[in-house]
């Protein structure tokens, strides 16, 4: 499916090239980071805007060097703001294809206020969340993220925290858009981030992305060669809820909540397996995906574009009252302005 929208296509062929910065990038080897911006520049040629039209917003934190490194118009903005300083930006101009780039201390401890706001008034906005549960940038405190009783810099006992859930917080702030992705699958990062783009609305990506210096295989109870086929489940929509080494497991609703079963044990068949419905509006079944988890008796973590349903935005509603005022307002121009109200001569 092409993306339609207003904002203006490229009038000749984009390669991967055109968005690879000049600037060194600054991140240590073997930081997830690299993969996510090899994601980024490999799929921008495939969304097909004119290069012009895109621009990075970012916060502070390791993530947040991005728009240096993606050869596009770009802001580096300060602590927890990026989300705030979006929304501006795509009200403002409405023909740009806006990208934040945050983090998890960056998005959902300091700005976790406009987080939940800017998913909750649906501007079209594309927000690419890195979820590495720490604070890398400055030298390893425990995030919003960080499993409880995790030892860091700032919890040298453990955390006595309990660590916010991504895809709940998005969900219970109303999200039309959520998906997970793992830096260890670079190909599932750009096909969400195709589909992000596609969507007409906040789109929330979260990124398990792996932080070496300071939390170090934090996601490989997830990501490990061991047991990745195991618990990860990639979602289609449209196509059953399957996964397993060998294929053999599916996802079913016993009637109260999903559970994990083996196909051909038990009479379960394939037909009874879930079939995932990414645009279906009412977010319940949404929630009960984004919550499996290992630790949740034995469930996969679901990767892929869990959510992706259609509500009108903030900035055509604005758009939509901007020309209506045009129209029927009395006001036309700065004379009408000056001479309104209660005016006198002396």
């Amino acid at each position: 499916m092409a993306i339609q929208n207003t904002i203006d296509r490229a009038n000749e062929e984009l390669s991967r090239q055109d968005f690879v910065s000049d600037q060194m990038v600054k991140w240590c080897p073997g930081c997830g980071n690299h993969s996510i911006l090899s994601a980024v520049s490999k799929v921008f040629p495939e969304i097909g805007y004119k290069k012009e039209n895109f621009c990075f917003v970012s916060g502070i934190g390791c993530s947040s060097r991005f728009p240096y490194y993606v050869n596009t118009y770009g802001v580096h903005g300060i602590h927890g703001r990026a989300n705030a300083i979006a929304s501006g930006v795509k009200l403002a101009n409405p023909h740009l294809s806006v990208w934040i780039v945050t983090g998890d201390g960056d998005s959902m401890a300091i700005g976790g206020n406009h987080f939940i706001h800017i998913v909750r008034r649906n501007i079209d906005v594309n927000i690419m969340l890195f979820n590495n549960q720490i604070y890398g940038l400055t030298k390893g405190q425990y995030s919003p993220t960080t499993p409880m009783g995790s030892i860091t810099k700032s919890s040298p006992q453990g955390t006595i925290e309990h660590p916010f859930n991504t895809a709940n917080l998005v969900l219970g702030a109303q999200g039309t858009f959520f998906a997970r992705a793992v830096d260890t699958r670079p190909s599932l990062m750009t096909d969400i981030m195709y589909e992000a783009a596609k969507h007409d609305g906040t789109s929330v990506v979260e990124i398990l992305q792996n932080c070496v210096i300071f939390a170090d295989k934090a996601h490989e109870s997830i990501t490990g060669k061991d047991v990745k086929d195991d618990v990860q489940l990639i979602l289609k929509h449209g196509e059953p809820m399957i996964f397993g080494k060998n294929r053999d497991k599916g996802i079913i609703f016993n009637g109260r909540e999903l559970e994990v079963a083996t196909i051909g044990e038990n009479g379960v068949t394939l037909d009874k397996i879930l079939v995932h419905d990414q645009y279906q509006k009412d977010p319940g079944l949404h929630r009960m995906i984004a919550r499996m988890a290992p630790n949740r008796g034995g469930m996969p973590v679901a990767l892929g574009v869990i959510r992706s349903a259609a509500y009108p935005t903030y900035d055509d509603m604005v758009e939509d009252q901007i020309a209506y005022a045009k129209e029927n307002g009395k006001i036309k121009n700065m004379d009408d302005l000056l001479n309104s109200g209660d005016t006198w001569e002396l």
